[in-house]
């Protein structure tokens, strides 16, 4: 096992070993991995620290003075980890054994058919016992006799999973036989069959996660745009300062609270952020954007320069480098839903909040007396002003609500990418594609704009590519505003009829 001069016979070696382990194999296999073995004049050391031990004895004993340490290729390495596994499989740790089964079958080998033969005979887990099944078949696609590799590749093709349909590919690539070459693509065509919905459910996914992130950050656009007609190119910084909120709150809770009450970082984030960034736009619009209603070019222009101002600002305090925001453990790992297909549990929770955040919002304009004044003086500003409704107060309120909702973007985007001075950046030309896409002032075309635009995304990016898809998408939008400038949605009544 240690001294042997070809691979394969050290190989033998070791796999003959685990057909009659004793209580040191264990032991000497972790201490080959660690690369603790030297050899001298046909034995074996085990050297840890000042302590030296015969191998085969167990013994304590004297390392010669011409002792060579054993060294072990990238293969005999993984050999090593298969003939750990192997033994673990006796483990009363049903974990370990899990582990270990899955190992086998990621590393099959024919000579350790009697193990994992063994090992079947006694296992009451499910799901260990699928697993050696598998490692069981994996090993017999190595096998001298054609007619076992058959039955192994027969058993392996109801195994749906992308590790199979790897294991199959390899053997195909080795296989000589013409019969178990024809077994072996038919197998793999059915797996790639079973697959091809996993990705496509997969893709459909990932566009409606895009779908949904485009729509929190353009559901506050479509509020400061769509309804207030104000073109606020500082919108993404909104979004940033809605993130770096988050970040802020993270480090309070990671520096005065315990430990345990981490994972609700998020939850006291929510409403920080959304007071952060609606702070921020009040001030806006009540130190600069009043004074330019129905100016949208120096509208434009003055939101511009304070984006930059706002990003100066940050890299000030916060640096240019970006900054960390952890998930909460709740929101770690994913939903396996298919063999190829796992739903991050980080973009089944923003999905869900996009679409909490929509109902709020359709509740606020639709429902309450504030969104009915938003819609009085958005609809007709003069007669709203004569009845009472105090216009100027109603502004601030519509552009710190519009500002506060992109901070909620901003807190749902830390979960799923970088913070840094330029995230707001990466959304701001989608978040007015969106708008105009679905409709000015039409919450309803937002959410049809936003999930369309996603799904499109996502789907042509697998057919052409992310640049192409892109350059796909941005041509559609343009066609169609070129064919219905009104947008999806168009606003009802005679002035959209004029």
């Amino acid at each position: 096992m240690a001294a042997a001069d070809e691979t394969e016979q050290r190989v033998d070696a070791i796999n003959a070993a685990l057909k009659s382990p004793d209580a040191q194999l264990a032991g000497y296999l972790d201490a080959l991995a660690d690369d603790a073995v030297k050899t001298a004049n046909g034995h074996a050391f085990i050297v840890q620290g000042d302590t030296v031990t015969d191998a085969a004895s167990g013994a304590a004993s004297t390392l010669p003075a011409d002792a060579q340490d054993v060294v072990n290729s990238n293969y005999l390495r993984a050999v090593i980890g298969a003939a750990q596994a192997a033994l673990a499989l006796g483990s009363d740790d049903v974990h370990l054994r899990r582990k270990a089964a899955a190992q086998l079958t990621n590393d099959p080998d024919a000579a350790r058919a009697e193990i994992i033969h063994h090992a079947l005979a006694t296992e009451k887990d499910a799901q260990v016992r699928a697993l050696l099944e598998r490692a069981q078949a994996a090993g017999d696609l190595t096998s001298d006799d054609v007619q076992q590799r058959l039955r192994a590749v027969a058993a392996l093709a109801h195994e749906k999973t992308p590790d199979t349909q790897l294991l199959l590919n390899q053997r195909l690539s080795e296989e000589r036989d013409p019969g178990v070459q024809k077994a072996l693509q038919r197998a793999l065509a059915e797996i790639a069959d079973a697959l091809a919905w996993g990705e496509r459910l997969g893709q459909i996914f990932s566009g409606i996660s895009l779908g949904s992130v485009l729509l929190l950050a353009a559901l506050g656009l479509a509020i400061t745009y769509g309804l207030m007609g104000v073109i606020n190119m500082a919108h993404g910084e909104l979004i940033m300062i809605g993130a770096y909120a988050t970040y802020v709150v993270q480090g309070v809770f990671q520096r005065w609270l315990p430990e345990a009450a981490f994972g609700w970082y998020l939850v006291a984030a929510i409403p920080v952020a959304f007071l952060a960034s609606a702070l921020v736009g009040a001030i806006l619009e009540r130190g600069v954007i009043r004074f330019l209603y129905g100016r949208p070019l120096e509208t434009l222009l003055a939101t511009f320069g304070i984006s930059l101002v706002l990003q100066q600002t940050v890299r000030s305090v916060f640096g240019a480098q970006n900054v960390g925001v952890e998930n909460p453990a709740w929101m770690s790992g994913g939903l396996q839903w298919l063999p190829n297909l796992t739903l991050p549990w980080n973009r089944i929770c923003i999905v869900v909040f996009a679409f909490l955040v929509l109902g709020g919002v359709a509740f606020l304009i639709a429902r309450t007396r504030l969104g009915l004044f938003v819609r009085g003086v958005t609809q007709n500003r003069p007669m709203a002003s004569c009845v009472g409704v105090n216009t100027a107060r109603i502004d601030t309120y519509a552009f710190a609500l519009g500002s506060g909702i992109a901070g909620l973007a901003g807190c749902a985007l830390s979960q799923i990418g970088n913070v840094g001075p330029d995230l707001g950046q990466n959304y701001i030309v989608d978040s007015f594609l969106v708008v105009v896409l679905g409709g000015v002032g039409q919450l309803a075309g937002t959410v049809y704009a936003a999930l369309g635009l996603g799904v499109l995304s996502k789907l042509l990016e697998g057919w052409t590519g992310a640049v192409l898809a892109k350059i796909a998408v941005l041509l559609f939008i343009v066609i169609f505003i070129q064919k219905r400038p009104q947008g999806i949605f168009a606003l009802k009544g005679r002035s959209a009829e004029a």
